[in-house]
């Protein structure tokens, strides 16, 4: 099993040909209420994909609350530990561009409530296989759930923000894009950052977007694995996605390339879709990309 403690939004996505600047107004094409954050987005991935998957956080009593819980127990993830708490849910305002790229205003509402994990939230996580932690909760309850589990804690550093020593000392794995790891390393290459990443953590996978994804480890194991070729509609979501697949894969005992390939083939599919929570892919779907990709 899977445990996520982490961050549910409402996303509400306006679809345009080009993001406008400041202080311009452009026209929409479309626009769609999608449930997402990054805690229930890869809570979603890592169901589809095949895993057991808790999610522990929280809703507000407004009318979004009820439509997230239900989009993540129709995913089949365990929403007990889902509370709800008075006020407004978490809510993200989404621009997507036609080539895909996307920019977010996060406010965080009932996920602003919650500052640590309870004994209950314990027990469901100390039952695990891991625990995977984003950055849209408070970093006080970020790090609560970090350094009280016993299980394998998997980070994904976004929004980019300075960390804790105390946080980075308990992650087993990080999993930044490029632009979150320079923000952490300072460094822009991302080899580099790879280097300075694992003097913090045991291990860290660098997500490139359409180049793929680095690997590295403290043992000495480096990984370059590419992206799958496809052309890009949505990548609202491609980063949660790989991140849940990669936690099943890892918890399925897959070695390190099979994982990140795994991984890389849910992403591919992610992209291609709409959405956030609505783009991620089943198992079967997959499997059956990366069996074209082996045997085009």
């Amino acid at each position: 099993m899977i445990s996520v403690f982490g961050s549910a939004n409402m996303d509400l996505v306006a679809y345009t040909a080009t993001a406008p600047r400041r202080g311009e107004t452009v026209t929409g094409r479309a626009f769609a209420t999608i449930p997402g954050g990054k805690g229930a987005n890869q809570a979603i991935a890592a169901a589809r994909a095949g895993a057991e998957v808790a999610f522990i956080g929280a809703v507000g009593d407004d009318a979004f609350g009820p439509v997230m819980r239900e989009t993540l127990a129709s995913a089949g993830v365990d929403v007990t530990r889902l509370r709800v708490v008075p006020g407004s849910s978490g809510i993200a305002h989404i621009v997507v561009d036609d080539a895909g790229g996307n920019s977010i205003i996060v406010v965080p509402g009932a996920n602003g409530t919650l500052t640590g994990p309870t004994d209950d939230d314990l027990a469901v996580i100390d039952r695990s296989d891991a625990l995977l932690l984003q950055l849209e909760l408070p970093m006080e309850a970020v790090v609560a759930a970090a350094t009280r589990a016993r299980v394998p804690v998997v980070l994904t550093p976004a929004p980019a923000q300075e960390m804790p020593r105390e946080l980075l000392g308990a992650v087993g794995l990080i999993v930044p894009n490029e632009h979150e790891a320079a923000a952490i390393t300072g460094l822009a290459d991302p080899e580099e950052s790879l280097k300075a990443l694992l003097d913090l953590v045991p291990e860290a996978v660098i997500t490139l977007g359409a180049e793929g994804s680095l690997y590295g480890s403290r043992s000495g194991a480096r990984l370059r694995v590419p992206a799958l070729p496809v052309t890009a509609v949505d990548t609202t979501a491609a980063g949660d996605t790989f991140a849940g697949a990669l936690a099943v894969g890892r918890a399925e005992g897959m070695p390190a390339e099979r994982a990140l390939r795994f991984a890389t083939a849910a992403a591919a599919l992610s992209v291609q879709r709409e959405g956030a929570s609505t783009s991620m892919p089943t198992r079967a779907e997959v499997d059956a990309a990366l069996e074209s990709a082996v045997n085009p």
